[in-house]
């Protein structure tokens, strides 16, 4: 078997890291193990890489760090000189290993030649980005799983527009660390030689200085908070990330002085200890947040995940009881507020443009159309909004405005190229001060906002499944649904059955195939005679499958009822195939 040729040839490898080596003893006695860990090489992929820390090829550590960047290395030398001289920006969160993850990249990229600029300490992945436009560099890292459970860790690309890479490019740099073979092998020089040699720069405080004045941009309303007779009380955790520094300096730099941190999930922390998941997608990581927003009595709760690209928002419901938003229902909010704003201003510019995944809600595209913007639908994931703004920042065509996606990610400043936790903390603050002064809490101005353009709910579902047998399962349920469609759900027909990765939109009722003028990608969506929809999408990042459901009515309870019906149905449908 190959995996144990694998295993042997680590085993047999002198220089091994010696816990690596503790852990490849340990797996000596788990073959299942053992397999999963050296079946298959770490996937690199169109965003990078993500995975489980620990030994083997399959498993995030220092050697899949050094292939992955001297793969990186050998991408940036075949763009020239210039690339090479600009060099790479390398952020890092509060994970375990992402400080030497992080060091060993640079080590990587300076051993070749390249000049990298490596932050002091834990940076948010935002000002990663920012980072990379400021310092004029050929591309950016940042080592981050993002949300994802304690035993996982991620290395992040960025191009020279602070984005992520577009796909063509992506597909390169992917071929270049899949041509290096033995990550075992790689060679580095020592730090303090590089450092001496100008190789490996040290950066920090500059870069802040430089983001929270670019920060200071974006805001709407800037003398808002002043106009309060009773300040805008915020509660604000970062979940044991990288968010404290950034989010607190940049509340202050707005006039919010009366915000309180949560305490116990200050410091960064890569075992999380206070959640079960630092995703303040789920209920659970404001536990703590809404036990402070109720002593101190607060208006509005934030929580932004490890890496402060993503928030989440929690408000007093109509009952006074605290409410996390879904990140649909903070995009509608912002995009609300922004525009809204902005027309009231004059400043609202006639070809602005607002841009948000085909799996995000509806109700942003409503909003942006009732203001005659131009929306852009684009495939799940980020970069490929960075890659929207600069298309239209190039040509003119339009101008940007806002970008959100339903997971909780949403950008205002385009100093970034990638979604902004902390830009979204300021002005989801900036708002509620907003609504405060009009005297109605987020909650009330959400129920505004749906009586004038109708009630949505969407949810999201996912099914966790591991290894080898997970891949195989969740090619088996995205195959059933493509090859048999469903043809009636919850009582209504499927009238649109799109497939992303043929690139194909199959009307149902006309019988007529159209072509969608999107890159290709792993995701089926059908739509509802009566506009609800729902989608399937294996993750990129993780091993799960994913399944949206959105749902649209004049009524409030109806909309639930509809909603569970239909996620239901199609879970029911998900489980005969496993």
């Amino acid at each position: 078997m190959l995996w144990k040729e694998t295993y042997q040839k680590w085993n047999q490898f002198e220089k091994l890291e010696p816990e690596l080596k503790e852990e490849l003893v340990t797996l000596a006695a788990d073959d299942k193990a053992a397999e999963d860990a050296f079946y298959k090489e770490l996937e690199f992929g169109t965003g990078g890489m993500r995975g489980e820390i620990g030994v083997g090829t399959n498993r995030m550590n220092v050697y899949t760090v050094r292939k992955a960047s001297q793969g990186f290395a050998d991408f940036i030398k075949a763009a020239g000189e210039e690339a090479v001289a600009q060099g790479i920006v390398i952020a890092h969160d509060s994970r375990h290993f992402s400080p030497e993850f992080a060091l060993e990249a640079a080590k990587t990229l300076a051993s070749n030649g390249i000049k990298a600029y490596l932050f002091d300490g834990l940076r948010p992945t935002p000002e990663l980005s920012f980072a990379v436009r400021e310092l004029r560099a050929a591309g950016g890292i940042v080592i981050t799983a993002s949300h994802n459970p304690p035993e996982y860790n991620g290395y992040k690309v960025y191009g020279n527009d602070g984005g992520q890479l577009p796909p063509k490019e992506a597909d390169e740099l992917v071929s270049y660390v899949d041509q290096v073979e033995d990550e075992l092998s790689i060679v580095l020089e020592a730090e303090e030689v590089l450092r001496a040699n100008g190789l490996i720069v040290r950066v920090g405080e500059q870069i802040d200085d430089a983001y929270q004045e670019k920060l200071k941009t974006i805001r709407v309303l800037p003398t808002i908070q002043d106009e309060l007779q009773d300040p805008l009380k915020i509660v604000f955790t970062p979940l044991h990330g990288t968010g404290l520094v950034p989010v607190t300096a940049g509340l202050k730099n707005y006039g919010f002085e009366n915000v309180t941190v949560v305490d116990e999930q200050a410091k960064p922390d890569g075992a999380f200890p206070t959640v079960s998941s630092p995703n303040p997608e789920e209920h659970a990581a404001f536990e703590l947040a809404i036990e402070y927003g109720n002593r101190v009595e607060a208006d509005v709760l934030l929580a932004t995940d490890p890496d402060a690209d993503r928030v989440g928002v929690a408000t007093r419901d109509a009952s006074g009881e605290w409410t996390v938003l879904t990140g649909n229902q903070t995009g509608a909010l912002l995009l609300d507020y922004i525009l809204s704003q902005k027309s009231a201003q004059g400043t609202l510019p006639a070809n602005g443009f607002v841009a948000k995944t085909i799996v995000t809600s509806e109700l942003g595209a409503l909003i942006a159309r009732h203001y005659d913007l131009h929306v852009e639908n684009t495939l799940t994931g980020f970069k490929f909004i960075g890659e929207k703004i600069k298309q239209y920042n190039a040509s003119g065509e339009y101008e940007y405005l806002f970008g959100y996606e339903e997971s909780y990610g949403y950008l205002i400043g385009d100093f970034c190229r990638d979604k902004d936790a902390v830009q979204a903390c300021l002005l989801v603050a900036e708002m509620a001060a907003y609504h405060k002064k009009e005297g109605r809490t987020l909650y009330e101005a959400l129920q505004a906002i749906y009586e004038q353009f109708g009630y949505f709910e969407e949810s999201l579902r996912s099914l966790t499944l591991k290894g080898k047998d997970g891949v195989e399962q969740i090619g088996r349920i995205m195959n059933t649904f493509r090859e048999n469609p469903p043809k009636q759900v919850a009582g209504e027909k499927v009238v649109l059955f799109e497939d992303y990765d043929a690139s194909m939109a199959h009307d149902l009722i006309q019988h007529k195939p159209s072509p969608i003028n999107l890159p290709k990608s792993n995701v089926l969506k059908f739509t509802l005679e009566d506009g609800s929809w729902f989608c399937l999408r294996p993750s990129g990042t993780e091993p799960k499958i994913k399944f949206y459901f959105s749902v649209t009515s004049p009524d409030a309870a109806d909309t639930t009822r509809k909603r569970q019906l239909i996620e239901d149905e199609v879970m029911q449908e998900v489980e005969q195939i496993q």
